[in-house]
């Protein structure tokens, strides 16, 4: 019997190469590894397409489709991922595609998204009811084309091995660089910390970074047209930022009831006004630690987080680093 195990990825016009080769590499690292070690390969690596044959990238050069989508019994795959890019669009509207995709989701042991793939796991409703994560700008997307499902827009990836509540089987993971820790979390389930720890060396990164880490995500502000109960609203907080903006002061401005106002933002941004502020203060307070040559305290000042130490746990709370470690990071 065939003891390798098959990890496949789909692959489509316009796919992001890296979505693609970043996760695949970290699983024939881990065969090296442990061919080192005097062991058999573990893993069996596979690219499907909807067509046998060469398929464009977002990048301009082609990687090879060697088994077709249509064509396989799901059965066979132990692992299969689905990456994102710009021709995700146009999956996210083949029916064949989708339709294969829930078909194939009770088969295979394990099914993720690396990036914009998980608007493709979504439209095939296979992420409703569930926590699901993209890269950073495509999370809106995400939340307003798909309510059912909870969006994680600051995590890494949602893979965790121990989830009774299906987070080992159905899984997503943020932009580009995240499927390459999610691959490492899935080396590590299925081989143990000293191989992932091995591959992670050999590719010169992080062990693993928590799948619960944050994203370095810009927070963009939501189109107009997508919010228009709270259009004015956005556009005012930014310029206020040093105000006392507590929901009683949000909701006068909005001309709405504090109760109104959460309703409204709970349903329009998924997060409540408070939150809401919170995020906006955060971003300043990067985008000055990048480009402004000022302390942590008159930062802190000018973003309205009055303290440096209120700073300080904001930083730590949504990005799991301290504002002088970003600065000196990013500065």
């Amino acid at each position: 019997m065939d003891a390798l195990r098959t990890v496949a990825c789909l692959v489509y016009h316009d796919v992001m190469s890296l979505d693609v080769t970043g996760p695949l590499q970290v699983f024939a690292s881990a065969n090296v590894e442990r061919q080192r070690q005097g062991l058999q390969p573990f893993y069996r690596l596979q690219l499907l397409g909807e067509c046998l044959g060469p398929v464009t990238t977002s990048a301009g050069f082609q990687l090879v489709a060697e088994q077709t989508w249509p064509h396989l019994d799901a059965g066979a795959l132990d692992t299969l991922l689905v990456p994102g890019g710009v021709g995700e669009q146009a999956q996210c509207k083949n029916p064949q595609l989708l339709g294969w995709l829930r078909a194939a989701e009770p088969k295979v042991r394990r099914l993720g998204s690396v990036c914009s793939g998980a608007l493709i796991l979504a439209a095939a409703g296979l992420l409703d009811g569930r926590c699901a994560t993209t890269h950073w700008a495509d999370a809106p997307t995400l939340r307003q084309d798909y309510p059912q499902v909870e969006v994680l827009a600051d995590c890494l990836h949602t893979y965790d091995p121990a989830d009774e509540g299906g987070n080992a089987h159905i899984f997503t993971s943020a932009g580009v660089t995240a499927g390459i820790d999610l691959a490492l979390a899935l080396v590590e389930a299925d081989l143990g910390r000293a191989i992932a720890l091995a591959v992670a060396r050999r590719l010169v990164m992080f062990l693993r970074r928590p799948g619960g880490q944050a994203q370095f995500s810009a927070l963009l502000a939501p189109e107009p047209s997508r919010v228009p109960r709270l259009a004015a609203l956005l556009d005012w907080i930014p310029n206020h930022l040093g105000d006392q903006l507590s929901l009683e002061a949000l909701a006068e401005q909005a001309k709405m009831t504090p109760r109104t106002l959460s309703r409204v933002f709970a349903q329009e941004l998924g997060m409540g006004p408070g939150r809401y502020v919170e995020r906006v203060r955060l971003e300043a307070a990067r985008n000055l630690l990048q480009s402004a040559n000022a302390s942590i305290s008159t930062v802190a000042r000018l973003t309205g987080f009055g303290h440096p130490e209120n700073l300080r746990r904001t930083f730590h709370k949504h990005l799991a680093i301290s504002p002088q470690e970003y600065a000196d990071r990013f500065a």
